[in-house]
């Protein structure tokens, strides 16, 4: 009841979370580009984010039909305080007007510089773009830019959640059904899956008041929560049930429980929490949110398993096994009830058995297929999120478009310069910093320096006045190389390269700068957040097991299950092989991704190791030789692991049905990782490795031998299920 009561109160707080969600912050905020962008809106009015807003009409821009409703969408610009700057082709000088309109004049584009914080901007931004986006005799009215990629992005991804929840959840039940046979047991873990859900939503409510949460954390949330919900319930279900098959009483069985699969429970949650904190090391809040939500997804999965499980299994008693759909199924098929299985004729048994009869050449087969697999991402590229992340049906991608193939200048491509000191700079300075960079390859132009000099005047095109500069200047290089190619990359070096004018410092911004600062914030992390990992990992492991070559043996496995998913990522979503799956190839991927992917998989990896793991040792402990534990274990975890794999996989494959490219792409990455993880590594090279290492696999030096006999963790039950005990699951799954 309590537990009820508590899902419910964090339901109403948790659920309107979405609202305070913010769709961006793929940028480091500490880098360059994002002081010199801060500098151009405190100081230079330039807007927080671009709208950009397209009107097209076969009559020309110039037919007064056109002009009446540019110049009336702009008149409507100026008069709303949100709104900092607008340009267009009717208000702007010629110079400027130019690059505002399409090269068969049939378009001319808007610019209006958004104010506000994130949640505002969008606010504001979807109400210009109602105000303005409608049929006006065929002139045709787009709005798109920054502002609108964030307000579609942040639609999107809200529908996205509900399609991904209206998928995983009824097809997640069925399979709980088919492994479960009982209506009511397989409805067990889907609420402790909604508890995790409301839990993870509110604490991600809470971290809102504090810093940006960005609003695809939420969708980890839901996969995830209803993901490790299921896992662990499954697990705890399984042991229960194969405590009852062994002829314990039903309270002496929840105990033995507890004390085995709900520590393994813990311990697991313990490792994947862990995994997925060390995100928060990354400057990135988009990263960061996602360290939050795992975290606290994880936190309220484990502990709902743990607490709410065996009250429920406490409370139920026999009716845990009501509305049992095998038991309908064989009464009117006719067929007689399943008879106990000897463990040796199990398939898991069998199938680890014949693995360490042929360890080496599997192993070097498995092995050597991964790699391949994964071969592809060594020719990774790493780009922007830009509004091709969106579906093409969306107003702020067809603007994108536009711009890319009928305007002369893409914005896009270009490098703010802003000079934060100017003080006693004279425009001969800045004239002739502006010619240096003009000489750099691939740069065709370079604006007049915009400022306000000391005699009072303003600087910027078309020419600068007389007098020295007294505070800070910008000046706009146009680039024709193409972005996050080799030549955008040597084009921004021969930028740095250029001696600030008067010997000054110089900030960059631009969709290239703030993708090299976010690749270059997420490469100087990545060293210690990987080896904090495998610390935190290996250390977690010996305790486990007080072995070290076991956690080495891990650590690698881990990072092997992973190749394939990095590959397919490359393959399918940079390089555009199938068709991109339905997305628009950039020919790069979102940094972000690679890292999220490998915080998350890796952390779940370490999941199922621990359930694995925990139960050979478990055997080990109790005289059985290496292989015979190895083999007992799988046999007594490879149902587990195959039903939660799928299970969890099909929670992330419904992130598939995302509109949002990068989720898509974030969804595919984890079910390959889960399903490569749970069988390719866990049933063939675990085995593999485990055999041809022998007894060497429970070697630790004799100080950490000590080390383990005062920390480590043991188990006190021995195992339960008998070499003839059916295990219910079993005659289900394999």
């Amino acid at each position: 009841m309590a537990a009820a009561v508590l899902t419910a109160a964090m339901a109403v707080f948790g659920l309107p979370v979405a609202k305070d969600l913010s769709p961006s912050g793929f940028s480091d905020p500490g880098s360059q580009s994002a002081h010199a962008a801060t500098l151009l809106t405190d100081k230079f009015g330039q807007g927080d984010v671009q709208m950009l807003i397209v009107v097209s009409s076969p009559d020309g821009i110039d037919a007064p039909r056109v002009h009446d409703v540019g110049t009336g969408i702009v008149d409507d610009l100026k008069t709303d305080p949100h709104v900092a700057e607008v340009s267009s082709p009717w208000s702007a000088p010629p110079a400027v007007a130019a690059d505002l309109v399409s090269r068969d004049r049939t378009a001319a584009l808007i610019v209006a510089g958004i104010t506000g914080t994130e949640a505002q901007q969008q606010t504001y931004a979807k109400e210009i773009s109602d105000r303005v986006t409608r049929d006006r005799d065929g002139i045709v009215v787009r709005t798109g830019g920054t502002a609108m990629v964030n307000v579609q992005i942040t639609e999107q991804s809200q529908r996205d959640l509900l399609v991904m929840e209206g998928l995983a959840i009824p097809l997640s039940f069925l399979v709980l059904v088919w492994v479960f046979g009982g209506l009511v047991a397989a409805a067990l873990p889907v609420a402790i899956g909604g508890m995790a859900i409301v839990g993870a939503m509110s604490v991600l409510r809470l971290v809102t008041y504090a810093t940006d949460v960005s609003i695809f954390a939420l969708n980890l949330a839901t996969a995830m929560g209803l993901a490790l919900a299921i896992d662990y319930t499954l697990l705890i279900l399984s042991r229960y049930r194969d405590e009852l098959a062994a002829g314990a009483p039903r309270p002496q069985a929840i105990r033995r429980t507890m004390t085995t699969a709900g520590r393994t429970v813990i311990f697991s949650a313990t490792t994947v929490a862990l995994s997925m904190s060390a995100m928060v090391l990354f400057p990135m809040h988009f990263l960061k949110s996602f360290a939050y939500a795992g975290v606290a997804t994880v936190a309220f999965a484990a502990a709902a398993a743990v607490i709410v499980t065996p009250a429920a299994l406490a409370l139920l008693g026999d009716r845990l096994n009501s509305l049992d759909v095998h038991k309908l199924a064989r009464r009117v098929l006719r067929r007689p009830d399943p008879q106990p299985v000897p463990v040796e004729q199990r398939f898991w048994y069998r199938c680890a058995r014949s693995v360490m009869r042929r360890a080496l050449p599997l192993g070097l087969v498995v092995v050597t297929l991964l790699v391949v697999l994964g071969a592809p991402f060594l020719g990774v590229k790493w780009g922007f999120p830009d509004d091709r992340v969106l579906p093409a049906s969306a107003s702020a991608h067809q603007v994108g478009d536009q711009l890319r193939t009928e305007f002369a200048d893409n914005t896009d491509t270009n490098v703010t310069v802003v000079v934060p000191d100017a003080a006693g700079l004279t425009p001969a300075d800045l004239s002739s910093y502006a010619a240096e960079l003009s000489r750099v390859p691939d740069v065709p132009a370079v604006s007049a320096p915009t400022g306000t000099f000391v005699d009072g005047a303003q600087a910027g095109p078309p020419s600068a006045p007389a007098g020295e500069h007294d505070g800070s200047v910008f000046l706009t290089v146009t680039s024709n190389a193409p972005l996050f190619s080799d030549a955008s990359e040597t084009q921004l070096d021969r930028l740095h390269a250029v001696p600030g004018p008067g010997g000054r410092d110089v900030q960059m911004t631009g969709t290239a700068q703030i993708n090299r600062d976010s690749v270059d914030a997420i490469t100087s992390k990545m060293p210690l957040v990987l080896g904090l990992i495998a610390v935190i990992m290996f250390v977690l492991l010996f305790l486990l097991t007080g072995s070290v070559v076991v956690p080495i043996k891990a650590l690698v496995l881990n990072m092997l299950s992973l190749t394939a998913a990095f590959g397919a990522l490359v393959w399918i979503f940079q390089d555009g092989h199938l068709a991109g799956l339905g997305t628009t190839s950039t020919g790069t991927l979102v940094a972000n991704m690679p890292v999220l992917l490998f915080c998350i998989a890796f952390g779940l990896s370490m999941d199922y190791e621990v359930f694995l793991v925990a139960r050979i040792r478990e055997f080990r402990n109790h005289g059985h030789d290496n292989d015979e534990a190895v083999a007992l274990g799988i046999a007594h975890t490879g149902r587990i692991i195959t039903a939660a794999a799928l299970i969890m996989s099909i929670s992330f494959a419904a992130l598939i049905a995302a509109n949002v490219s990068f989720m898509r792409m974030f969804g595919l990455g984890l079910t390959l990782a889960v399903l490569v993880d749970a069988t390719l590594v866990r049933m063939v090279l675990v085995p593999a490795f485990m055999h041809l290492m022998g007894g060497v696999n429970w070697w630790a030096p004799k100080f950490l031998q000590r080390v383990h006999r005062r920390l480590g963790l043991t188990e006190e039950p021995g195992p339960t299920a008998s070499p003839t005990t059916a295990e219910s699951t079993e005659q289900v799954v394999t």
